[in-house]
């Protein structure tokens, strides 16, 4: 297949959206399950078009137990049309997690933090309106 523009139409409206378990009192296993819980839900949304774990570009060797993932990431990837429920929803899920949100969207990211409930709702506002913009 042929990778496409950028430009195209058809590419236009996909988001990914990165997210990260950074909870430091949590070892890596801990974070991990994290994921895996949200991957299960995420893969249950009509909304969300792809979710996955994140392949570690660079795994340590004889790294088996987490089979060459990123413990504790996951990449979705969402249309526009759906990025506000996505957010919503994980607004709902992860309220009180400590966790990174890294949003791509025509061209631009936004990387942002949260530790609190509160920051998270100002981090998905946060990119609900990068989204939009």
């Amino acid at each position: 297949m042929t990778p496409q523009p950028r430009n195209n139409p058809m590419f236009s409206d996909a988001i990914k959206l990165t997210i990260a378990f950074i909870d430091s009192d949590l070892d890596p296993e801990e974070r991990d399950e994290q994921a895996q819980r949200l991957l299960a839900e995420l893969q249950d949304l009509d909304e969300v078009d792809e979710v996955d774990r994140v392949l570690d570009p660079n795994p340590p060797e004889g790294n088996k137990a987490l089979g060459g993932f990123i413990p504790g990431w996951l990449l979705a990837e969402v249309s526009v049309a759906n990025a506000k429920k996505l957010f919503g929803f994980l607004g709902d899920r992860l309220g009180g997690k400590p966790i990174e949100l890294e949003v791509e969207a025509n061209g631009r990211k936004l990387k942002v933090s949260a530790h609190s409930r509160e920051e998270l709702e100002a981090a998905v506002k946060a990119a609900q309106d990068f989204v939009n913009s």
